[in-house]
């Protein structure tokens, strides 16, 4: 799955229309919220917290047309609390944002 910059702002202008201002404003606050759902991950205590977070992030992501974020959120669900690969690999993604 590669990263397609456009795509997020693709579904925002179809939700919003041509509207630069608010597609900006909602990219920022889409940003926003996968850096805390990314932080809720890192600071997750147990299997039910980390899982938890994995779902709020896959759904988020799936909300915005994120689709690579979303598809490391469903795996992330399915791996170990804490798993360090899985974190580095989500915090790439959200960078890429």
């Amino acid at each position: 799955m590669a990263y397609d910059p456009g795509a997020i702002d693709a579904t925002l202008a179809a939700a919003v229309g041509d509207e630069p201002a608010l597609i900006a404003e909602l990219r920022e606050a889409f940003l926003d919220s996968s850096k805390r759902a990314l932080a809720a991950l890192t600071l997750a205590e147990g299997s039910d917290q980390w899982r938890a977070a994995a779902w709020r992030l896959k759904g988020l992501a799936a909300s915005f047309g994120a689709v690579r974020l979303m598809a490391l959120a469903t795996q992330a669900a399915d791996m170990p609390a804490g798993d360090p690969t899985t974190l580095r690999k989500i915090k790439r993604a959200v960078e890429r944002l």
